[in-house]
């Protein structure tokens, strides 16, 4: 119950996050681009949402955390001995919450 509590939190702040980030989206297009170019409109929230979900997959795609970070995982892959492998792969490091709930 604690682990979904935790979950459901950080749902919950993610999504405000997701809103205050459109919010600056429109205030920033509302305040520059239609001074900065003639005839450019200004934009309502849900466009500057559309903007940043676009800017979201033209610039960083919706891969994760790829690149360094994954190499990173695969070193340590590598370095696991079968036994950690096989407990790995059964969920026994699958995250902090399963590892909480055997503890106590």
């Amino acid at each position: 119950m604690r682990c979904a509590m935790r979950i459901l939190g950080k749902a919950v702040v993610a999504l405000i996050v997701i809103a205050a980030l459109g919010w600056v989206v429109m205030a920033l297009w509302n305040g520059v681009i239609p001074a900065a170019f003639a005839g450019a409109h200004v934009i309502d929230y849900w466009h500057a949402l559309g903007l940043l979900v676009l800017s979201r997959i033209l610039v960083g795609g919706f891969r994760g955390h790829g690149g360094w970070r994954g190499r990173r995982h695969w070193r340590r892959w590598e370095q696991m001995t079968p036994e950690e492998r096989e407990k790995f792969q059964q969920g026994g490091f699958s995250g902090r919450c399963k590892r909480q709930a055997e503890s106590a």
